[in-house]
């Protein structure tokens, strides 16, 4: 780890300082995101995700609300907004949420267990609200610069489609149809984060800030991967509550 120092970094070093934390630790490399791709899930280990995942997408507007608030500026609200309407939509049925609880009920699940939230993950339920609280508590600088896991997300995203219709016969174009906006979602949103902390992070405290930010939202995604593998992987133990997979032995993948 490199040591700190009062120097703050080039814009080209601090942008290449926050792609090395994506490197190394966004959860593409994580062992449940390995079988979910690769076809090694069962029908109910895909349900376990999809039914947890929401709670996360379900969580997102609530923390682009609270980053509107805090912007100060007309022109930048009027940008970050843009995330509200994307995940909430413009009208019933319509956004991000509702195309993700499509997915959920294309593998399966029930839509009404799924918006109720009751089947996920306490570490599930923890480290997304860790992550709308670290929004709302720490600076502005801080906040914005969580988003920027998007900067990684498209290279995920096209190995989940191209690997998940591969490899599961329960699996649709329809059904990842989240993911078709997406694509060009994330790199808008990414940009404008990315520009916004490479201007704003005056000093090398501040810079390092950032970077401790966007780890924090790299830990918050991993936990979530974590608790899944734990419950439903190995050793397979699952919370007094939570959402019951069948045995994984019960292979789905073609």
């Amino acid at each position: 780890m490199e040591k700190l120092t009062n120097v703050k970094l080039t814009n080209a070093e601090f942008e290449q300082a926050l792609r090395d934390i994506g490197a190394r630790h966004y959860h593409n490399h994580h062992p449940f995101h390995r079988m979910l791709h690769s076809g090694a899930c069962s029908q109910s280990q895909v349900q376990a995700w999809a039914l947890n995942r929401y709670y996360y997408q379900s969580s997102i507007p609530k923390k682009d609300a609270i980053i509107v608030s805090r912007l100060p500026g007309a022109d930048d609200r009027r940008i970050w907004r843009q995330r509200l309407v994307d995940h909430d939509g413009e009208q019933p049925g319509d956004g991000g949420i509702a195309r993700w609880l499509r997915l959920a009920t294309g593998v399966g699940l029930e839509p009404a267990y799924v918006e109720s939230t009751a089947g996920i993950l306490p570490i599930t339920r923890f480290a997304v609200d860790a992550y709308v609280h670290f929004v709302r508590d720490r600076s502005l600088l801080e906040a914005v610069a969580s988003s920027l896991t998007e900067l990684f997300s498209p290279s995920i995203i096209a190995e989940r489609v191209s690997g998940m219709l591969a490899h599961y016969d329960f699996v649709s174009q329809e059904t990842l149809a989240y993911f078709n906006a997406r694509l060009h979602q994330a790199p808008r949103d990414a940009d404008f984060a990315l520009n916004y902390v490479l201007t704003r992070a005056e000093t090398r405290a501040e810079q390092e800030k950032v970077l401790a930010a966007l780890r924090f939202k790299c830990d918050v995604l991993w936990a979530q991967l974590d608790g899944l593998y734990g419950a439903y992987v190995a050793p397979g133990h699952i919370p007094h509550g939570a959402f019951l997979a069948a045995p994984a032995a019960e292979s789905v993948a073609r």
